[in-house]
């Protein structure tokens, strides 16, 4: 898992990008998605032309359809591509927001090698390891178990270092957003480490499904809960553009 060349972001995005699939993602959403994109924030990786916003947020809010985000995403060749999770009328007032949850290993402390900050003290960055994955993992299923207590229309997604849970019942959309808050404050309290701007709604953007996760070369994979226990990012195909399967299949 390293980071995708500019190269292999272009094609990805010409060859293995699904639109069908994301448009699918999109079929319980309402009114018009708004994209983003972030060049090179994090790998330090952009395009020449784009060294003065490689580390802004571009927004992909003027589009005739998703050929046309595609077509403008391989302008850009980002690390990451993101949506915006508040539902606009055709007029651009706000008329709700998808509920969603972010579990990290940043979110979590490591019993090797500790808290975010003492591995950003150690030059370890954003990286984890196979026991941060597993908890991270093991914290999805429990996170999505408790949220069926409330909710119904759920979706996991694995985001590329971790993943996302989101919530598609109708009445989610419209929960304002001192119940989000306090939502994400109850779930913080019984154990959850999950990341409280992105439930809150604070943040709003968030990861694009079947996009490609440039710092680890990984697309972005919506799975099934009874999928998620046996997930390995590492081995499984589904996850890995074509590009990174031959050295993959040298390890194992």
């Amino acid at each position: 898992m390293r980071y995708s060349t500019l190269e292999e972001r272009e094609r990805f995005y010409r060859e293995e990008f699904d639109l069908d699939k994301v448009k699918g993602w999109f079929n319980e959403s309402r009114g018009k998605v708004v994209f983003a994109v972030i060049i090179g924030r994090h790998t330090g990786i952009y395009p020449p032309e784009y060294e003065d916003d490689a580390s802004t947020t571009i927004l992909i809010d003027e589009y005739m359809d998703l050929a046309d985000v595609r077509g403008q995403i391989l302008e850009f060749r980002p690390e990451s591509v993101y949506y915006d999770r508040n539902i606009y009328d055709e007029n651009g007032r706000v008329l709700g927001q998808e509920l969603a949850f972010d579990i990290d290993p940043e979110n979590l402390t490591c019993p090797i090698h500790g808290t975010l900050e003492e591995k950003m003290k150690r030059n370890q960055g954003l990286g984890f390891c196979k026991k941060e994955f597993q908890m991270v993992k093991e914290e999805t299923m429990m996170l999505y178990e408790e949220l069926l207590k409330t909710f119904s229309n759920i979706r996991t997604v694995y985001s590329g270092r971790g993943f996302h849970i989101h919530i598609f019942d109708s009445d989610a959309y419209s929960m304002p957003k001192e119940k989000r808050g306090e939502l994400a404050a109850t779930m913080q309290n019984k154990g959850f480490h999950i990341d409280e701007w992105v439930t809150s709604g604070s943040m709003r953007l968030i990861r694009l499904p079947y996009s490609l996760h440039g710092m680890v070369s990984r697309t972005v994979l919506p799975l099934d809960f009874e999928d998620l226990e046996g997930f390995n990012p590492v081995k499984d195909e589904r996850c890995i553009p074509s590009f990174a399967k031959k050295e993959c299949r040298k390890h194992f």
